[in-house]
């Protein structure tokens, strides 16, 4: 017997990533801004290593991308995720849906796709909002290390609770 999914399955638990149409993809994004922060990968270990620092294009107040239509060609290196990204960027943070999915993990509670209500993100404190410290476009280079935070590649406490 073959093992069909539940009508009432949500999109995410019985569509592959691959098949997923562009309305479905984009709203995985929980808008939670952590992919949007500057990331620095060590020379000697590889390791990737978050800073506080938004992209240019990065609005910190709502977690948005400025000019999210034109990013790519605005910022060239802004990686637009394709199902083979998520599969294998390092730099994704934990909490991202496109990662969890990919790795045939459940949404969180936290997730607006799950909760209905896009504050969840925020309430469980995985969104950037208020912990940005500057856009790229305002810290020298050479400061950029001395951002370096560890709490976008890590799950927030309140995140991990089982609910509100």
């Amino acid at each position: 017997m073959v093992n069909d999914p539940k009508p009432d399955e949500p999109f995410w638990r019985t569509t592959p990533l691959e098949a997923m149409n562009r309305e479905q993809w984009e709203s995985l994004c929980d808008g939670c801004g952590r992919c949007c922060l500057v990331k620095l990968q060590d020379e000697d270990t590889g390791a990737i290593l978050a800073t506080d620092i938004g992209c240019r294009l990065f609005d910190a107040g709502t977690c948005r991308c400025k000019d999210y239509p034109n990013r790519s060609t605005i910022v060239p290196d802004c990686v637009t995720l394709t199902p083979h990204d998520v599969r294998t960027l390092p730099w994704l943070p934990p909490t991202c849906a496109y990662r969890l999915v990919a790795e045939g993990r459940d949404l969180p509670w936290w997730h607006p796709l799950v909760s209905g209500d896009p504050e969840t993100v925020i309430e469980a404190g995985v969104a950037v909002r208020n912990r940005v410290f500057a856009s790229e476009d305002d810290v020298p280079d050479e400061d950029v290390p001395d951002r370096i935070v560890a709490w976008p590649l890590r799950w927030p406490k309140k995140a991990r609770a089982m609910g509100r």
